[in-house]
């Protein structure tokens, strides 16, 4: 496939301004990689803080435009749209590293390629780059649930897929169940109660 434009993005992506952090797909081969860009601009809300009088890019936000560019490999491949059936979760970054700093008025292109894909875990190399250096690289880890799965799954099982802590685990479970079976745990109101 050639490349994506940010409607076809917004099908791939639940993510939303101000933390949608694709603005194009460049190319995209299913199974295998993924070019992307990040226009980079003075009017993104993160500079406000970070720093007021020398703006840099997050290096954590680096990394989760990286993830993005993961998930719609991922999505992409599996044909999958963002709803709310999917979710989509960091499982582990390894061998992160920030080598220049990112500016107002940087292009990002962020490229990732899939190393490994076993059951819904799925493995990648991941880099950042303006212009043709690079500012950044990670291996990054994912882990796709459906609610459906997450309702069923043993919080065990969901620690080991997605890498989330036990108590986020338990959490995520008890609300799943909540909105598909209308079991009601402490706090969490179930789905027919939470429309009314």
């Amino acid at each position: 496939m050639n490349g994506m434009d940010i409607s076809k993005i917004l099908e791939y992506l639940p993510h939303r301004y101000p933390f949608l952090l694709i603005d194009r797909v460049l190319s995209c081969e299913p199974g295998k990689r993924l070019s992307a860009l990040k226009n980079v601009t003075i009017n993104e809300p993160f500079f406000q803080g970070h720093f007021p009088h020398h703006p840099v890019m997050p290096g954590v936000l680096i990394i989760e435009a990286m993830a993005q560019a993961c998930a719609v490999l991922t999505f992409h491949t599996e044909q999958h749209r963002a709803d709310e059936r999917l979710i989509y979760y960091f499982a582990g970054i390894d061998n992160a590293r920030f080598r220049k700093p990112v500016m107002p008025g940087d292009t990002l292109r962020l490229e990732v390629a899939l190393d490994r894909h076993v059951r819904s875990i799925w493995k990648f190399t991941a880099q950042a780059l303006v212009e043709d250096t690079e500012v950044a690289s990670a291996l990054a880890s994912h882990g796709i649930v459906t609610r459906d799965a997450l309702a069923d799954l043993a919080v065990d099982e969901l620690v080991e897929l997605t890498g989330v802590p036990e108590a986020r685990a338990q959490d995520l479970i008890m609300k799943a169940r909540a909105h598909w079976f209308d079991e009601a745990p402490a706090g969490v109101a179930p789905a027919a109660s939470a429309q009314q």
